[in-house]
């Protein structure tokens, strides 16, 4: 069973950079990416981006250009670094592992998640 811890979430003003992180433990043995969602409150869960074994990475329009993933495969790592931060950026950011497919990650395995919130 693969286990997903994410850390870094925190407050920070608009405009601001915050980078997550997602340490994967244990096997998945059908997983070849990694991504995250994220969900507001009150809000569906939605998207944020993903990475596959290659570095290809995907984003949302919503943040293309301002969010950045990123993998350390020996250290069973994925990172989210936040740059230009909005308050509607404000959600539980969460780690997902999964299969691609059709170019997205698919996801299998999901993590507790991380609280970002983003003031004006």
């Amino acid at each position: 069973q693969l286990q997903l811890v994410e850390s870094g979430g925190g407050s920070v003003e608009s405009g601001g950079s915050l980078k997550l992180s997602c340490s994967a433990s244990g096997y998945g043995y059908s997983s070849n990416c990694m991504g995250w969602f994220r969900q507001a409150p009150g809000k569906e869960r939605e998207r944020v981006g993903d990475i596959d074994r290659d570095d290809k990475t995907t984003y949302a329009d919503s943040v293309k250009g301002r969010f950045t993933i990123s993998q350390d495969v020996v250290k069973k790592t994925v990172y989210l670094q936040m740059n230009a931060l909005k308050p509607e950026d404000t959600a539980k950011y969460i780690c997902v592992a999964g299969i691609n497919i059709e170019g997205r990650c698919a996801p299998g395995y999901w993590g507790q998640g991380t609280e970002v919130t983003v003031s004006s």
